[in-house]
């Protein structure tokens, strides 16, 4: 039998041909929704034409994508913007992005689609579902189906979103929107959120909203070490409180020293120790500095296993959980690791087909160990299969890896692949889908039918995309660095146009021949339609403005 996620050898995509008018289609589908989302979307639609944040595509020729997506969606459930008015949202919202691979273009809007169908209102407060629906009633998922197992990855994706308003609203909605207090259900999983917070002030410049919460990080950040740090420094967290249950190494009651939230708790005081020494904090800046710093020791003197050349786990019982877990290269996530010490060995696992490498992505165990996928199926198992959540934090480690650190085991060609294998693995008989988890081999998604698992908001996609495969790099200035992580000799052209950056809307052209958008050839960085800096081949690129 043909599995759920077959596809043919080029991955060629299913293509919906969409007939009605767009009119028509809206006043239907607003027949169907509750009063709120209805004034919402024809709030939307009215009004006089906004000038457009785009200088080069023509967003209207992406319009057949997004309506091909709400043709085939039943749409169960509908959160603030339905589907009627997911088209015109993304307008408002979203970088748009073309091109020559039509597969990953597609995903690509898919997912700023998916995400979109997550966004509710929750009493005062906007906030991320991280399931549409739910089949069973579970202790640990409240009625408005909010979890903080991803809230990195949310915040890291929609950093690229023009107005950032609800994301405000939705970090508020879990500091304090209990009655003035953290939702009880917080800290309930291991979090990078303050490192997710400096990176979307990088993107956004918004000085004020660090101001007004710095306190508050700085509070939560002094809980996670009460409720967490060992004697040692170093801190412990069961499996599944990384999200990341039924995994090798651990187990749900363990209490083993994780690569996991030992990583997190390095990022998140380096990002402390930046925004302290942004807002005039000057004490408070090295106090963190020299946390993250000692964090960093700790790490590398405990976690690092000479006998695996990798970052392992470290049981409660003591010893090594000797097991290579994709947990292992989420050091790399912050840029852990000393550059020039040889840790950068570990990432010839990832090539490896004995190792991380798989037909349809990156496992999260090493597929040599004898009990790579032992625990079972369609649960929760972290013991192998493919999740898209470490998938994104492995990309993300791996750009790190090749952007700043001196070293010969992966390229370019190997973050290239590694994304479009993610890209492919995005569908389910025939059509975009995003879920918990998949089969290595066959692609199926693990979770079957189960409603819980579609359009599972676990992961990160636009991201990866806009700041390593394009490679926007953002910095506390008004220096715009790209860096593409596309090798050279793929594509002949791209364009990733209308996104916000520090008040600014940025367009990053490669166009090989010059003929393609006529605004000449090769690599080009534009800010508001003007010309910043222009190269010949694809490469690094600087400019200010």
């Amino acid at each position: 039998m043909e599995p759920q996620n077959a596809q043919n050898p080029d991955f060629s995509r299913r293509k919906t041909s969409v007939e009605r008018a767009r009119s028509f289609g809206l006043k239907l589908a607003l027949l169907a929704v509750p009063a709120c989302a209805v004034l919402f979307a024809q709030s939307l639609f009215s009004g006089d034409e906004p000038k457009s944040r785009f200088a080069v595509l023509d967003v209207s020729d992406y319009q057949e994508i997004v309506e091909g997506f709400n043709e085939w969606d039943e749409e169960a459930v509908v959160n603030l913007v339905p589907n009627a008015a997911s088209w015109q949202w993304m307008v408002e919202q979203v970088p748009f992005f073309d091109c020559p691979d039509e597969d990953l273009r597609e995903i690509y809007y898919f997912r700023w689609w998916a995400l979109r169908k997550h966004l509710k209102q929750v009493g005062d407060y906007y906030a991320y579902t991280e399931f549409i629906e739910l089949d069973t009633k579970a202790w640990f998922i409240p009625p408005e189906r909010t979890i903080a197992s991803a809230l990195g990855h949310h915040f890291m994706e929609t950093r690229w979103l023009v107005n950032q308003d609800k994301d405000d609203s939705y970090l508020d909605y879990w500091m304090v929107g209990n009655d003035g207090k953290a939702q009880g259900h917080f800290h309930r999983y291991s979090s990078w959120l303050h490192d997710a917070m400096w990176q979307r002030y990088l993107v956004t410049g918004d000085l004020d909203f660090i101001a007004q919460r710095f306190e508050r990080f700085e509070a939560d950040y002094r809980l996670w070490q009460e409720e967490k740090q060992l004697d040692s420094g170093l801190y412990w967290q069961a499996d599944v409180w990384d999200a990341m249950e039924e995994s090798i190494s651990g187990g749900r009651h363990e209490k083993n020293i994780r690569p996991t939230i030992n990583s997190y708790m390095f990022g998140n005081a380096v990002a402390l120790s930046n925004m302290a020494k942004l807002l005039g904090k000057e004490e408070a800046a090295a106090v963190y500095h020299e946390e993250a710093e000692a964090q960093r020791a700790r790490v590398l003197d405990t976690l690092w296993s000479e006998d695996l050349n990798f970052f392992e786990s470290v049981k409660e019982s003591g010893g090594f959980a000797k097991v290579r877990e994709a947990i292992g290269f989420i050091p790399w996530y912050f840029k852990l690791p000393t550059p020039g010490k040889g840790y950068e060995v570990a990432w010839e696992q990832v090539l490896d087909p004995e190792g991380f490498s798989a037909p349809f992505g990156l496992t999260t165990a090493e597929q040599r160990h004898p009990e790579f996928r032992s625990h079972g199926t369609g649960y929760c198992e972290w013991d192998g299969a493919i999740w898209p959540y470490a998938t994104s934090q492995t990309l993300v480690a791996m750009g790190n890896v090749i952007r700043d650190y001196e070293q010969e085991v992966i390229g370019k060609q190997d973050f290239f692949d590694a994304f479009l294998d993610y890209t492919r693995a995005q569908r389910k008989n025939g059509r975009p889908y995003i879920g918990e988890y998949q089969d290595e081999q066959t692609g199926e998604w693990l979770k079957g039918d189960n409603p819980r698992s579609k359009f599972y908001h676990h992961s990160t996609y636009a991201d990866l995309l806009i700041a390593n495969l394009i490679g926007i790099r953002p910095e506390d200035s008004n220096r715009v660095v790209v860096d593409p992580l596309l090798p050279n000799g793929v594509w002949d052209w791209f364009c990733l146009d209308g996104v916000p950056y520090r008040g600014r809307m940025l367009t990053v052209l490669w166009d090989k021949s010059g003929k393609r958008f006529g605004k000449g050839a090769g690599l080009s960085l534009w800010a508001d339609g003007e010309l910043v800096s222009r190269r010949d081949s694809l490469g690094k690129l600087e400019g200010a403005f």
